[in-house]
This record gives C-alpha cells, sequence and structure tokens, in this order.
C-alpha cells in the first residue's frame, strides 16, 4: 500500500458522520489513514464505517439509496434523514454510473446467481444478502462487508 515502499504510519481522522444515530461512542467518529513515512501521501484502508470520502455512513448511503428506489419520497427521506435532493442524486448516480462498471462489484456479480442487474444497485443487492441470512441485520452486515472484498 506505501506508494514509495516506505514504512506506513497511522494516521487517523475524526470524521462528523451523518446517517446515524447520535449516541455511538466517540471511536465510531474515527477514520483510519494510513499515511507513508517517506513520501507522506494518504490512503484510505476499506472502512465498512464510511464509503470512502463521503459523510454520511456506509451503511446510511446504502440503506437510503435502496429506500429511495423502493420508493420512499425526497420529503420522507428528507424528513428522516434532513438529506438534500442533489446528495441523493449523486448517490443515484454513484450506484448506476461509477458502481457497476467498478473492479468490486465487477468481482462481487460473479458470485451472486441468478445475478443482480445495474439498474437494481442497490435494492437488489440489500434484497439478495438479507434473503441468504434469516437475520435482515445480518444480512445487511454480510452485504457491507461483501462489498468491501467480496472474495
Amino acid at each position: 500500500m506505501p506508494f514509495c515502499r516506505g514504512p506506513l504510519h497511522q494516521a487517523p481522522y475524526r470524521r462528523k458522520p451523518r446517517g446515524g444515530p447520535p449516541d455511538l461512542p466517540e471511536d465510531y467518529t474515527l477514520r483510519l489513514s494510513l499515511c507513508c513515512g517517506h513520501c507522506r501521501r494518504r490512503t484510505l484502508p476499506p472502512s465498512v464505517l464510511y464509503w470512502g470520502r463521503r459523510v454520511f455512513w456506509r451503511v446510511a448511503v446504502l440503506v437510503i439509496s435502496a429506500l429511495r428506489q423502493g420508493g420512499y419520497t425526497l420529503r420522507r427521506l428528507h424528513g428522516l434523514f434532513c438529506l438534500s435532493r442533489s446528495t441523493l442524486e449523486r448517490w443515484r448516480r454513484y450506484f448506476h454510473e461509477l458502481f457497476p462498471p467498478s473492479r468490486c462489484w465487477q468481482r462481487l456479480r460473479g458470485l451472486l446467481l441468478p445475478v443482480v442487474a445495474p439498474q437494481d444497485l442497490p435494492q437488489g443487492l440489500i434484497e439478495r444478502f438479507i434473503r441468504s441470512r434469516s437475520d435482515p441485520v445480518a444480512g445487511l452486515i454480510r452485504c457491507l462487508q461483501a462489498l468491501l472484498d467480496p472474495v
């Protein structure tokens, strides 16, 4: 992972995540980050809590996008999560345009039979994992884990 083969240092930083309960322990606000000891470039290791640089929790992005796809209105989602139309549109665009050609999805979709169609993302993906488990929470957790390392 280091860019110039230097030693890796931890450089965690605080986030102010949105979309989750307000009473989570402070440890959940840390975003782990690694920093090269020579060139000082940073890299983010995979995280179940955060989806890259997004401010919302990974699970919130996934579930809220699926709720919107399943028929929840913009007004209702705004009331529940204080989301703007532009944020929801950005997430929709991500799941329909940027995620399907990603390496992560290319590997993961080969493991899912029958295949989840790109236009059914993310709702179809969540449903597939929930059906494979007896517990919806366990299915959602497995879905989040598979999105990190689908192998």
